[in-house]
Parts: structure tokens; sequence; C-alpha cells
């Protein structure tokens, strides 16, 4: 069981906004694909949530900037569940320069729980909440130092 995941994402021209910096709706494009990658590591593949009838949708985004990225450079991008209540998580998210390791940006998502058919929320499966033990930041912080 992955307790967090980290991924390394070299920046192109392609994530930059009009400000020559990586866009905003690149970094939530990240944060969803690091919930993904995070899931499937844990043995929760789109295709068993599909399987189920059930999975996450976003409630909420909550993205701070700290400093920005330019294409050319490495990133190491963490995510980890902070915490599970009985139909939604959180999950946080930390950015990383790989030259100098500034902390980029760090965000938070409100995961739902859901009945794909209902759209409702519905109670987070026990064999699911076992596969992901919440994660704390100091945790996550050293690995993305030791990151290379």
């Amino acid at each position: 069981m992955e307790r967090y995941h980290i991924q390394k994402i070299t920046v192109t021209d392609a994530d930059m906004d009009m400000q020559g910096r990586v866009s905003n709706l690149r970094y939530v494009q990240w944060m969803q694909d690091l919930a993904v990658a995070h899931s499937a590591a844990n043995g929760w593949s789109m295709e068993r949530y599909a399987a189920l009838g059930q999975g996450w949708v976003v409630r909420q985004h909550c993205i701070t900037y700290r400093k920005p990225a330019v294409a050319g450079q490495t990133i190491y991008a963490a995510t980890w569940v902070a915490d599970f209540a009985s139909r939604q998580c959180t999950r946080r998210y930390l950015f990383w320069r790989a030259a100098d390791a500034a902390l980029l940006a760090e965000a938070e998502t409100l995961w739902i729980y859901i009945d794909y058919a209902s759209g409702r929320p519905v109670r987070i499966p026990e064999s699911l909440s076992r596969d992901f033990a919440p994660a704390e930041e100091a945790e996550v912080r050293a690995a993305l130092r030791s990151a290379e």
C-alpha cells in the first residue's frame, strides 16, 4: 500500500499560460492525474470503480500558489489521503521544483464517494478505506526532499 504517491513532471510549453508560467488548469489536471495514479497503485483502478458502479467526484479544490514554474523545469508532485469520513475524503497535494526544492504550490481536494447511477453520495466501502492509510504531511515532505 502506498501511503503517498510521488510523480516526476517535466514542465512543457503546453503547460504554460499567457504569462509564461504553469497554467492553473494544468495544476488541477495534475492533481486529478495524481489521484488516479495513487488510487491505481493501491489496487483501485478506474475499471474497478466502474465494476462497482461507484467512484469519486470533486466537491471542492483549494490551491495556494507559492512560486511560478516554467517550461523545462522538473517538478515533483505528491499526493496523499489526509482523512476519510463515511462518504468523503480529503486528499492533499504538494508541488516542488527539483532544482532548488522550492514549494511551488500546495492544494487540497474534497472528494465525495458516489453511486454512478443515482449520482448520490454513498458510504465508502471498508475495503477501499483500508487500502488508503492516511499519511502525514511531514512524511511526504521528507520523501520529496529525498526524491531524484
